[in-house]
């Protein structure tokens, strides 16, 4: 990609890949991270210098890029293959879908608060990462690019929407964090050839809330 990051950014990713090793083995994913610029995705210059660190940071509007760890869980559960669309609920800062992209996915990926879609429409675009960015409710996903082949959702979900199982392929996987109290459970949902769905919890988290009302702007 075409992230200008010197020497010290680099060998602050290479220990945070090391440091996530340890728990994801997924090497196609701790590849992914390896290649992506955090530090170019967070725009408080005030946390630079831990941009490589397992936290996640305020990028404004109530929402946060999340940390390190979690963005390495996501995508190993979703086990993308190359070539296969994804959709991704919660552009937010855009990290998520750049590591995305890094796995050679397709990737459709929406975002429901207007200033931060046009704010990371033009970083990604500026780092050369192609992919197509919405503006719209979550909730509803993108039926006009449906059929995914995978869906990703980086925003605590009160409960599964009916329109991402709706718009997820058969053989496709779902992977969302359901709001538990004041965490959320991570699922994987997998839909079966005969449309029928196979539910696995993976731990508890924590996300910004998924928006249950478009934000003007």
């Amino acid at each position: 990609m075409k992230a200008n990051d010197g020497h010290l950014q680099q060998g602050l990713r290479r220990k945070l890949v090391e440091a996530l090793g340890r728990e994801v083995k997924d090497t196609a994913v701790l590849g992914a991270i390896g290649r992506v610029p955090r530090h170019l995705f967070i725009d408080d210059t005030a946390f630079l210098r831990q941009a490589y660190e397992d936290i996640a940071f305020p990028i404004g509007m109530g929402q946060t890029i999340s940390q390190p760890r979690t963005v390495a869980i996501q995508s190993s559960l979703l086990q993308v293959v190359k070539g296969e669309k994804v959709l991704e609920i919660g552009t937010g800062s855009g990290y998520q879908t750049a590591v995305l992209c890094e796995l050679g996915a397709r990737v459709v990926t929406i975002e429901r608060m207007k200033p931060l879609h046009v704010r990371t429409k033009a970083r990604l675009a500026e780092l050369g990462y192609k992919a197509t960015l919405l503006y719209g409710d979550g909730f509803a996903g993108a039926p006009a690019y449906a059929p995914f082949d995978k869906v990703l959702v980086t925003c605590g979900a009160p409960d599964v929407p009916p329109a991402l199982l709706d718009q997820l392929k058969p053989g496709g996987r779902l992977v969302i964090p359901v709001s538990a109290g004041q965490d959320q459970v991570m699922w994987t949902v997998d839909k079966q050839p005969d449309g029928s769905l196979l539910r696995r919890e993976h731990g508890r988290f924590r996300f910004v809330p998924m928006l249950t009302q478009k934000v003007a702007g």
